[in-house]
């Protein structure tokens, strides 16, 4: 059979209550009915939307829909053994639509079954943490309305989470009915932007600004990581634009070991000079033979100035 995607055809999230179902339903159905719309498409998206409301309104299709997992829509399938057992009477799947399974779920069940176990709802949500407690790791409460009126969840997140991950919340979902195992909760981690670094994955990147003459004699720099300040050697002769690293300077990576740190290194020409720092760049000026507009033997063409 195919799969349909039921929360999609609604518009809602796959957590949404009851409520939120019944409103999107009825503003599609008002948009859709025959009678409103003249588009072409219009009697087939009332009878979609009219296809999936009457799955999801109901505890105990939309407990079995959900236990078919994601999937794309038109993606051909067949429900898992278990599934089958519990919710279709072991029944053959091919050729069979599913709108029609989950209309016809539960006929033809012998009283001898018992009730059959349902899976509790899964539930996803996010959450925004600093890079600080991304990389040591913190506690985080989360409110969740879940049908159930509401709950505080506390989280405990692991050091070296990154940006985007995932993390399952294993039975802190839905609870399970007639003995079926709790549902979970999935926690998307992004990270709030940070004033100085920039997170890949588990590398850290920041720019450094060096005086010029820093750059072209090199120094001993004192730089910044998430664990306090280091000494960072500048070797003679940096160039504007060389990454710099500091190996095991990153973010922890969860597994007792850590990511680099780059330094983009900027030569910052100061904006204001005394006298005397401006006699020692003319002089610089008339004795170097360093030409800053050819590289390597060869001039650089980036366009032309006219007068």
């Amino acid at each position: 059979m195919k799969y349909k995607d039921y929360y999609a055809t609604l518009g809602v999230p796959r957590d949404a209550d009851a409520e939120q179902i019944k409103k999107a339903y009825r503003k599609l159905a008002r948009q859709h009915h025959p009678d409103v719309s003249s588009a072409p498409e219009a009697e087939a998206r009332f009878k979609e939307a009219g296809e999936a409301y009457a799955t999801l309104k109901d505890p105990e299709k939309r407990a079995a829909y959900d236990q078919l997992g994601r999937r794309p829509a038109g993606e051909e399938f067949a429900p898992p053994p278990q599934w089958s057992h519990d919710f279709a009477n072991d029944q053959a799947f091919e050729g069979v639509d599913l709108a029609d399974l989950l209309a016809a779920m539960g006929r033809g069940r012998g009283p001898s079954r018992g009730p059959v176990p349902l899976h509790g709802r899964d539930y996803e949500t996010s959450v925004r943490i600093p890079l600080e407690d991304a990389h040591r790791g913190t506690n985080v409460s989360l409110e969740l309305a879940d049908g159930e009126g509401g709950r505080t969840l506390e989280v405990t997140i692991p050091p070296g989470t990154t940006d985007g991950q995932k993390l399952r919340l294993r039975g802190k979902g839905g609870k399970g009915r007639n003995g079926g195992a709790d549902g979970d909760i999935y926690l998307h981690i992004t990270l709030a932007p940070h004033p100085v670094f920039r997170a890949d994955h588990h590398d850290l990147h920041f720019n450094l600004a060096l005086a010029p003459w820093e750059a072209a004699l090199g120094a001993d720099v004192e730089v910044p990581t998430l664990d306090g300040p280091v000494m960072l050697t500048v070797p003679p002769g940096t160039r504007s634009g060389r990454r710099l690293r500091l190996r095991g300077r990153g973010m922890a990576n969860g597994r007792e070991g850590r990511g680099d740190l780059y330094a983009t290194v900027h030569i910052d020409v100061p904006a204001t000079l005394s006298e005397r720092e401006r006699e020692l760049f003319r002089e610089l000026a008339t004795t170097s033979h360093f030409n800053p507009r050819v590289l390597a033997g060869k001039e650089k063409s980036h366009g032309t100035a006219t007068a």
